[in-house]
């Protein structure tokens, strides 16, 4: 299908609903993050578990942690949807639950906690 059919389709099926525009566009932002969150696998992700730098952590903690960020970062990234939520969940996680969970000795974890308190980030 050329991307014109697709688009001119994608037009007709929002115009049949009565939404307002802007619920239109939400709409279709968080579909299309779903639609990246759930084909992800298939996705190239060829910086997967590969280390990451205090300043690719610090572009993904300056910004919300939103579902349209994730999947932002992880296509600027090159890597699964996943391990960008999970930064964000470390980063704003406190110190006693990492102890808890017997994780305070993870090097990426301390990497995350670091840039973190570096760059001010708040959950």
């Amino acid at each position: 299908m050329a991307k014109t059919v697709f688009k001119d389709e994608l037009f007709n099926l929002l115009d049949q609903h009565n939404y307002g525009l802007f619920e239109k566009v939400d709409l279709v932002k968080n579909l299309l993050v779903q639609y990246q969150k759930e084909r992800e696998r298939p996705i190239h992700t060829p910086n997967k578990g590969k280390p990451w730098t205090d300043e690719e952590l610090e572009i993904i903690l300056s910004v919300a942690p939103t579902k349209e960020n994730c999947a932002k970062f992880a296509r600027i990234f090159k890597r699964g949807y996943g391990s960008i939520e999970q930064i964000y969940r470390w980063a704003a996680t406190s110190d006693k639950d990492i102890v808890r969970k017997e994780r305070d000795d993870d090097a990426f974890i301390q990497q995350i906690k670091r840039v973190a308190k570096k760059i001010g980030f708040r959950a």
